[in-house]
């Protein structure tokens, strides 16, 4: 005998359902806009980053690939320059319309899970308030991009799996070409959408020819990439390894906490409610493979001790599962509370104290800013730190300056002398660190060399595996005792090179 037609297959796998509520255009697009003037209106606030101060040098050499990253936000900061000039918010306009157009995406995820205003709009807003997406928003870097193109993805599933549509496949495709781009991060991502479709349904994908045409557009545009990494002795996994290796965000320990953390703490209920709901609600029965997907990832980086951000271009789905759950059947006894009005304006007022730069540059040190969100110590200083750089450089003898070369620690080190250095007659700076050791190395002049690091006068011992004399001349101060990265370096002037630099150069080739 045949199974009855409600029982022959998994309604997941057979049924589409077309119909879905209107969008909310007004009040998102307002949400969103608003997010946008916020992050526009302090954009020039304190300096650049020291990421944007790479991203500005890599896209004067622009590569296939790099050991840190793809190549697309280097090109992206190439015809940034070229089109608007070499400025700070010019730099940081796409990260304000990244996190916006973020906004809009967020809310029609909502949507495509049956979501109508009020599921759009918390949804919207508890994006628009998220501390990863307010502090990513506020600078030029891979992260700002990744969220958007990563959270896309999802949305683009998600639609897909409402209306099975096979365009969308396509659409998933060219997304992921570009976020693979961006960061080979998007692969975790990817695999885990698929195997969450695997174990839950709808697997109908499988057997779609838009699928095979979609993997070919990936395929072909990260290709030159691999390429790249495969001629280099793919340095991106040492660069995992890398950075696996620092523990940023307590390691392993702090994968989940630092995502509350990371999401507003009070509002990251939300998202964690709708992960909870995926697993029980009917309706949200389709969309079960996010709670797979998040589950797996969640167990990846638990293993390759990832960061907590890894997981958030899901984060926006999960806030819509539970808006959507909100909407239909209300809060849960006790949590009614935490989707109101209120909660969200608290959540975006400390959002805003804790990533962007609100304060007197001069006050910052004293706030919990610099600890919360670690990214903004190190907007502060460059030009200082170039000043105190020309100032040994001068200290020397005419004849030794013409023939001195200059050796950073890093790249945001290197780029601020880039960007300041010219102006205070300075040459060329050098660094070994990520991308900027592929830049080139210094010539051999037969003169000094003005170094900037180790840490402490304590490395002096390292610098003489390089140089017979080796003295502290200097110290960098970036004048309002804010704890840095750079905040009190040594800088030195270097003699008496112990080989000539194709023979150095290799030995200070860093990875972090």
């Amino acid at each position: 005998m045949s199974a009855p037609a409600a029982e022959a297959s998994d309604p997941v796998e057979t049924t589409a359902t077309p119909d879905s509520p209107a969008i909310a255009w007004r009040p998102v697009l307002l949400i969103a806009g608003a997010l946008a003037v916020v992050l526009l209106a302090v954009s020039a606030r304190y300096g650049y980053h020291r990421d944007e101060l790479y991203f500005r040098v890599a896209g004067r050499h622009l590569m296939w690939g790099y050991p840190d990253q793809p190549p697309l936000l280097p090109l992206i900061a190439r015809a940034i320059t070229a089109v608007s000039g070499d400025s700070l918010v010019a730099l940081r306009v796409p990260g304000a319309l990244f996190s916006a157009a973020g906004v809009v995406v967020a809310a029609l995820t909502a949507r495509e899970m049956g979501g109508a205003r009020r599921a759009q709009l918390l949804t919207a807003g508890a994006y628009a308030v998220c501390p990863f997406v307010v502090a990513a928003g506020h600078l030029f870097s891979t992260a700002t991009l990744d969220l958007l193109l990563s959270t896309t993805i999802v949305w683009l599933v998600v639609r897909w799996v409402r209306t099975r549509d096979q365009r969308l496949l396509l659409a998933v495709g060219a997304a992921s070409a570009l976020a693979l781009n961006v960061k080979y991060l998007a692969a975790f991502l990817l695999v885990a959408l698929v195997a969450g479709l695997l174990i839950s349904g709808p697997r109908e994908f499988l057997r779609r020819p838009a699928l095979a045409a979609a993997v070919l557009i990936v395929a072909a545009a990260v290709a030159p990439g691999l390429l790249w990494q495969a001629g280099h002795d793919w340095p991106q996994l040492d660069m995992a390894d890398a950075i696996a290796a620092e523990g940023d965000f307590a390691g392993r320990p702090g994968l989940v906490p630092f995502q509350i953390l990371l999401t507003g703490v009070v509002l990251s209920w939300l998202w964690i409610y709708g992960l909870w709901r995926t697993y029980r609600s009917a309706d949200l029965r389709p969309y079960r493979f996010l709670g797979h997907a998040y589950v797996l990832l969640t167990v990846v980086f638990l293993v390759t001790a990832g960061k907590p951000y890894y997981l958030s271009g899901l984060w926006a789905a999960l806030f819509a599962a539970g808006a959507v759950e909100i909407e239909r059947n209300g809060a849960p006894r006790g949590w009614g509370w935490v989707p109101t009005v209120p909660v969200y304006v608290i959540t975006g007022i400390t959002t805003a104290l804790l990533t962007l730069p609100v304060y007197p540059v001069k006050w910052l040190a004293d706030t919990p800013q610099p600890v919360v969100n670690a990214d903004s110590a190190e907007t502060v200083g460059w030009p200082r730190f170039a000043a105190h750089v020309a100032e040994a450089y001068g200290s020397l003898p005419p004849d030794e300056r013409s023939k001195a070369t200059i050796i950073v620690s890093n790249y945001g080190e290197a780029g601020a002398l880039d960007k300041y250095g010219p102006g205070l007659g300075l040459p060329r700076a050098y660094s070994g660190h990520n991308g900027y050791w592929y830049f080139g190395r210094p010539p051999d002049t037969g003169g000094p060399a003005i170094v900037v690091g180790p840490e402490t006068e304590a490395g002096a011992p390292y610098l003489r595996q390089f140089w017979t004399d080796v003295r502290a001349v200097g110290r960098i101060d970036n004048g309002v005792g804010l704890d840095n990265q750079e905040q009190g370096k040594p800088v030195w002037i270097c003699r008496g090179q112990r080989a000539p630099w194709p023979e150095l150069w290799p030995r200070l080739k860093t990875l972090s």
